[in-house]
């Protein structure tokens, strides 16, 4: 597959008479692809069945003739004004009970059907009208569901379409229900499933088991939203059909949304996500202001390469200060030109720089774009020109199976978040701790869904953390010819949040007992013989497996069987980088020790060396400049 870039372009934003001027600089700066159309709904339909399609029709031609792909988005991420007016019910309701208001954007309850019937009649007449259109070359549903934390609504449509996502979850049968949430605890046995309210609002903590139950229909309600759109758009295109994840956002199973699409894509912002969801301190968050972190958005591209079968794009790369984190610098020049070559190195078919000039009103005028606000060149459109030119002697994408993989499970995260145990803790920042580790000791990784049931090709696997293990992913994973890491955390619940008997992890094969779980202070980390700690988690191990790591005090951290190894505590830096060089030891693959901030992928015909530093920075032999790029042939 070639490697493309793009832009964001809002044409209803700019005066006509420059559009022809934009389109014919986008194909100059080397530009293919360009979405449009994703915040549009008023500028098309301004009242109910009033709409205005002559100026997308003559944008998308001007956009085409050019010579320009066209990416078209659905406009449900913002429904006008009358929409609200119409169906004033469909306004989500945040876990305090207070209703969002109209005023910004993504203002809708996934369950309303009112508002259902709205997005699926404008993308049936965005569908219709643009489906065979030469120029419409792929399309994107809807923009970044779960931003501003839009996915799970409290409102009474929620409730009444959770009560039926129940019936249906457990055959109508509520005696089902009880047994399985445990609600004999506290007198909460329902007679009916009408009597089941949401779990918000309640005196203390809800029950975990009708908690978890409702993230994971709010996803579903994600899915089926998302779905509808693409049946409706597949009946009229034959174009592919992506969606724009985002970064840290976990509220619903992008597994299961990518299944119906052609595309994965991500918005990427390192910078922004650096302050506001990487989980730096503020040394490290000093260190990489202008950088961003080494690795969050190569845990997101090995990610969004999951979900999207193998394509994937960023749909919006950061070129410049963003608007919406706590502080916003400028990148460090040279890395536009890193990030979009980092996407490259891990598949990446098209880098889409977000957006094409900077707006001078509303909610993003301070938000960077390829030109500034009067059209004069902005940083980034320098360095995209750059890597325009590098582009004409690169090979065509070669993806390669890594030598390790990560399990990467949305439902564990919705279980950790329900039931974190400690202050902090989260299950993304357990797997992003694993996947830091095994980047820092020069590895490429794959990230893997949690159906996953062949691991062919992989020399290590590891899964910490997986709080609901079903048998056959055990049985897999114990048939593995690989080296298998499991917890902490691992097989810790039933598919309802109880806790198992025989207790965790009940792995084949490996004699290991969960018999005490405890939370650590962060003053109070648990040290390790020979080097690293537990902090904050850890886990008291029995059984006759092989102990191959213990805690200062002599008691087990890590237990081994043939194979799999069971991690007894969330180990920080030191722990973990001792973790990864055992099992590729015993796995045969060999490590690096990377300097601070170098980091390394391969594909199938390349080596790729990213210096996310402001120094430059030598290491076997080569010498990459700060914020520099290195590509060599593998």
């Amino acid at each position: 597959m070639k490697r493309t870039l793009g832009t964001c372009y809002y044409p209803e934003h700019w005066p006509e008479d420059i559009w022809e001027k934009d389109a014919a600089r986008m194909v100059e700066t080397g530009l293919t692809w360009v979405r449009i159309g994703e915040f549009a709904w008023g500028k098309i339909e301004p009242r109910e069945g009033e709409f205005h399609w002559d100026w997308l029709d003559r944008a998308i031609d001007v956009l085409g003739r050019a010579g320009l792909k066209v990416v078209l988005g659905t406009p449900t991420a913002t429904p006008p004004r009358w929409v609200v007016n119409k169906h004033p019910d469909m306004i989500a309701v945040d876990v305090d009970g207070k209703p969002r208001k109209f005023g910004s954007r993504r203002h809708y309850c996934f369950s309303h059907e009112g508002f259902s019937a709205e997005s699926r009649r404008i993308t049936e007449k965005v569908a219709q009208r643009y489906g065979k259109n030469p120029y419409v070359a792929a399309w994107q549903t809807d923009n970044e569901y779960g931003c501003h934390d839009t996915v799970i609504s409290y409102s009474d449509a929620a409730r009444l379409a959770f009560r039926d996502w129940l019936r249906n979850a457990f055959n109508d049968d509520i005696d089902a229900l009880n047994t399985a949430w445990g609600n004999v605890f506290w007198s909460m046995d329902y007679a009916d499933f009408d009597d089941i309210d949401l779990p918000n609002l309640t005196v203390t903590e809800p029950n975990p088991a009708h908690a978890l139950a409702f993230r994971r229909f709010s996803s579903d309600q994600v899915v089926q939203f998302n779905r509808e759109q693409v049946d409706i758009i597949r009946a009229h295109s034959d174009a592919p059909i992506s969606h724009n994840y985002m970064g840290r956002i976990t509220d619903f199973d992008h597994y299961k949304v990518g299944r119906d699409l052609e595309i994965a894509t991500w918005d990427s912002y390192p910078l922004g996500f650096l302050e506001d969801r990487v989980g730096a301190d503020a040394e490290r968050q000093r260190k990489y202001a202008r950088q961003g972190d080494p690795d969050f958005q190569a845990f997101h591209h090995d990610l969004y390469r999951a979900v999207g079968l193998g394509r994937w794009w960023v749909m919006e790369q950061q070129p410049g200060p963003v608007n919406w984190a706590p502080y916003n610098p400028a990148p460090l020049p040279g890395m536009v030109r890193l990030w979009t070559w980092e996407a490259f190195a891990h598949g990446a078919e098209a880098v889409c720089y977000f957006r094409w000039r900077q707006a001078p009103f509303a909610q993003e005028e301070m938000h960077t774009g390829m030109l500034r606000p009067d059209s004069a060149d902005a940083p980034a459109i320098i360095e995209a020109r750059q890597v325009r030119d590098e582009l004409i002697d690169a090979p065509m994408v070669q993806p390669a199976q890594a030598p390790v993989a990560l399990i990467f499970d949305y439902d564990a995260d919705w279980a950790w978040t329900v039931q974190p145990h400690g202050a902090g803790l989260s299950y993304f920042g357990l797997v992003f701790e694993h996947y830091r580790a095994l980047r820092r000791a020069g590895l490429s990784v794959d990230i893997l869904p949690p159906d996953t049931r062949d691991f062919s090709g992989y020399a290590a696997v590891f899964a910490p953390g997986l709080m609901h293990m079903p048998d056959d992913l055990k049985a897999a994973l114990n048939a593995a010819d690989a080296q298998v890491v499991l917890g902490p955390r691992s097989a810790a619940r039933d598919a309802h949040f109880s806790i198992p008997n025989p207790l965790p992890p009940a792995f084949p094969d490996l004699d290991v007992t969960v018999t005490l779980v405890e939370s650590l202070r962060p003053d109070s980390p648990m040290t390790l013989s020979g080097g690293g700690a537990f902090a904050g988690y850890r886990e008291e191990l029995s059984g006759e497996a092989e102990t191959v790591m213990t805690l200062t005090d002599g008691r087990a951290a890590v237990k081994r069987a043939g194979h799999v190894s069971y991690v007894g505590g969330w180990g920080d830096d030191a722990a973990l980088e001792r973790i990864v060089a055992m099992i590729c030891q015993a796995a045969g693959v060999p490590v690096m020790d990377l300097p601070d901030g170098l980091r390394t992928r391969a594909t199938a015909t390349e080596r790729f060396w990213f210096n996310h530093t402001d120094s430059e920075i030598t290491f076997g032999g080569r010498t990459i400049p700060a914020a520099g790029v290195l590509r060599e042939a593998s």
